[in-house]
């Protein structure tokens, strides 16, 4: 591989100004934590070098910081003006021969590798995420069931874009970042079926009372974006820190969900839809999304990421056909991103 590309397992926490906290912190778990029980799907990143790359072609990047330069963000549509005609020269712009040969080696290898149809999640990381002073996460583009190279190559061109969405640009200029401090790595990772189970957001703490020793967990059916987005009132489950370390059965409180719609993978007569949202049935909706061991299995992987990170974390999780693993790490509560657990 050139220094555009980087697979998850040669990547550390050491790393973030290379690929960004999330593929990062994605890398440390692979290497540090499967150890100890942590499952965690492969992939390979793009390199803060790859995007700046693709930037430097045909003066991309010297055409966006004039643009910019005389922006007022206040000016609600100058900005969304400036940010969609940035983002249409990102998305025309070809991703450079070398790199686009190297995702697709790479992308050709995590096929051969996952043996049947592959889907893949392409994500963004932000070589700027989880500063003290500030954290760009949550805020770039997130794209699920991507199937096939051209659609990889053109969710990676997305990703790149969706740092000059209307909030990115506001927020930087806000907090007082110069555009071009912040680049971008695309994650490109293994989904699994987790449309066919369940998904949400786990804590190591109580997140209205800061609580430490409990585990809170959010669920509901279908893919998690439908819980971070707010879009269901899932199920909540607390998982007692103490008791789980004892092997005690540690669920001390769960409250049922409406769980009124899932997100699901786009079938083929969706139109390029790669995703889509359905109505849950009323069996479902009536019972918990997960079971007290799985709440409890999600519960000690966390614990063993908490142990290593030395501090709270959040998790998005989802559950499918098989075991559990973790999709996508994050920072502490608060930081504004939630790692993913789905089963490998």
């Amino acid at each position: 591989m050139t220094d555009y590309i980087r697979w998850f397992e040669t990547l550390g926490m050491q790393d973030v100004p290379v690929v960004g906290g999330k593929n990062a912190s994605l890398g440390e778990m692979i290497g540090r934590l499967a150890s100890a029980g942590v499952t965690v799907p492969g992939g390979f990143a793009t390199t803060a070098k790859a995007y700046q790359t693709f930037l430097t072609q045909d003066g991309l990047d010297r055409r966006i910081e004039q643009l910019l330069a005389g922006l007022d963000i206040e000016d609600v549509p100058a900005l969304t003006r400036s940010g969609r005609q940035i983002r249409e020269w990102i998305l025309a712009l070809p991703l450079p021969a070398d790199l686009e040969r190297e995702i697709a080696l790479a992308y050709a290898k995590l096929a051969t590798d996952a043996g049947a149809d592959l889907a893949v999640a392409v994500r963004s990381s932000a070589t700027a995420e989880d500063l003290p002073e500030a954290s760009f996460a949550g805020q770039q583009e997130t794209l699920l069931n991507v199937r096939g190279l051209d659609s990889v190559l053109r969710a990676v061109r997305e990703v790149f874009a969706s740092l000059y969405n209307d909030r990115a640009i506001a927020y930087r200029v806000h907090h007082g970042f110069a555009h071009s401090q912040v680049a971008l790595s695309a994650g490109i990772q293994r989904m699994v079926r987790s449309d066919v189970g369940a998904s949400g957001v786990m804590f190591t703490l109580d997140t209205e009372s800061g609580f430490r020793d409990v585990v809170f967990i959010t669920a509901s059916y279908g893919l998690g974006e439908t819980v971070v987005q707010g879009a269901v009132n899932p199920d909540e489950f607390y998982v007692f820190k103490p008791t789980l370390k004892q092997g005690h059965r540690a669920v001390i409180r769960r409250s049922l969900g409406q769980k009124a719609v899932k997100m699901v993978y786009g079938g083929d007569d969706d139109h390029g839809h790669v995703t889509r949202t359905v109505a849950v049935s009323e069996a479902e909706r009536l019972r918990f999304s997960l079971t007290d061991n799985e709440v409890e299995e999600l519960a000690r992987q966390a614990l063993i990421i908490e142990e290593h990170y030395g501090r709270p974390h959040g998790y998005r999780m989802g559950q499918g056909r098989q075991r559990w693993a973790v999709v996508h790490p994050a920072g502490a509560p608060g930081d504004g991103e939630e790692p993913q657990h789905e089963p490998a």
